[in-house]
C-alpha cells in the first residue's frame, strides 16, 4: 500500500512540473509585461532598466529554473502589478473559490443522485424523459450563457438576488447554481446508467424473490453498489469545478482566484498566473490522489495494477 501511494505521489509531482512548465512558457509567450506596465511613453532605456530590475532580461529557460528554485522554497515571486507576494494574493482569494467549488459539488451530489435513482427506477416514463432532456441541456449549455440567463431572470427581471460580488451568502446562490448545473447533468446520467446496470443483476432479482422491501433493495443493495464509481466521479469532477470557476467567477464578479488569474493574464502578471494555475493544479492533483487511495481501499486489486 505504501509503495502504491509513493508511486502516485511521484506521478503527482511530475504532473505539477509539467503544468508549471507549460504555464510559465505560455504566459511568457503571451507578451511583454514591461511595456504594458510602463506605458507607451517609456523610453527604450527606461524599459531596459526596468526589465533588468524585474529579472526579465535573462533567457526564458533561466527564468523558469530560477522560478522553480524559488517555488521549492515557497517563494513564487511578487506580483508585477500589485507589488505583493503572488502566493499571498492567491491564498487570500482561495477560500472564495473553494467555497464556490465545494458548494457546487454538494448541490450537484444532493440533486443528481436522487434524480438518477428516480429516472432509473422509472425508465421510459415522463420523469425519465424529463431527466434525460434536462441533462442534455446541462451538458450543452455553456457556463457563461447559463449564468447570464440566471442574472437576467433572478437579478434583473425578478430582482430576488444580487447579480454579482461577494461577501454574503445570497451572492453565492447564483454562482453555485451556474457552476452546479453542468455537474448535475453529468452525475445524473452516470447515476441513472449505473443504477440501470445494477438493477438488472442477479443478486437484485434474488433480493426481490426473498420478499425484501423495495426501499431496502433499492437503497441498501442497488444504490450502495452504484455509489462506488459515483464517489470516484465526484472526486474527479472537482477538477472540472475548479476550471469552471474561472468562467463563473468572471460572470458574477466573484472574488476568487479564477477572476484574479484572468485579470493577471490581461495585465501580463506572470507570478500571479503561474502561482494561481499551480495552486489549482495542486488541488486537483491532491484530490485525484485521495480518490485513488480511497478507491484502492475499496478495490485492493487496483494497488497491483
Amino acid at each position: 500500500m505504501i509503495a502504491y501511494i509513493l508511486r502516485r505521489l511521484a506521478y503527482s509531482v511530475l504532473v505539477l512540473l509539467g503544468v508549471s512548465a507549460i504555464t510559465f512558457f505560455a504566459v511568457f509567450a503571451s507578451g511583454d509585461p514591461v511595456s504594458m506596465m510602463l506605458g507607451a511613453d517609456a523610453g527604450p532605456r527606461q524599459v531596459e532598466e526596468f526589465r533588468k530590475i524585474m529579472g526579465l532580461d535573462r533567457p526564458v529557460v533561466v527564468q523558469y529554473l530560477h522560478f522553480l528554485g524559488r517555488a521549492v522554497r515557497g517563494d513564487f515571486g511578487r506580483s508585477l502589478r500589485h507589488d505583493t507576494p503572488a502566493m499571498a494574493l492567491i491564498i487570500e482569494r482561495l477560500p472564495a473559490t473553494m467555497l464556490l467549488a465545494f458548494g457546487a459539488l454538494a448541490v450537484s451530489a444532493v440533486v443528481a443522485i436522487p434524480l438518477g435513482v428516480l429516472a432509473a427506477t422509472r425508465r421510459a416514463s415522463l420523469l425519465d424523459d424529463a431527466v434525460i432532456a434536462t441533462s442534455a441541456l446541462g451538458l450543452a449549455a455553456p457556463t457563461f450563457f447559463f449564468g447570464s440567463v440566471l442574472i437576467m431572470l433572478f437579478a434583473v427581471k425578478y430582482p430576488l438576488l444580487p447579480p454579482s460580488g461577494g461577501g454574503s451568502l445570497d451572492r453565492l446562490i447564483l454562482p453555485v447554481a451556474t457552476l452546479a448545473f453542468g455537474r448535475v447533468a453529468v452525475l445524473t446520467r452516470f447515476t441513472r446508467s449505473g443504477m440501470i446496470d445494477v438493477l438488472s443483476r442477479q443478486y437484485i432479482r434474488t433480493a426481490h424473490a426473498k420478499g425484501l422491501p423495495e426501499a431496502t433493495v433499492l437503497y441498501r443493495h442497488a444504490l450502495r453498489n452504484t455509489l462506488i464509481p459515483i464517489v470516484t466521479l465526484v472526486g474527479l469532477e472537482m477538477g472540472s469545478l475548479l476550471g469552471g470557476a474561472v468562467i463563473t467567477e468572471n460572470v458574477f464578479a466573484w472574488p476568487g482566484i479564477g477572476r484574479l488569474i484572468v485579470q493577471a493574464v490581461e495585465n501580463r502578471d506572470f507570478p500571479i498566473v503561474t502561482s494561481g494555475v499551480l495552486v489549482a493544479a495542486a488541488i486537483f492533483t491532491l484530490i485525484n490522489l485521495l480518490v485513488d487511495v480511497v478507491y484502492s481501499f475499496i478495490n485492493p486489486a487496483v494497488r497491483y495494477q
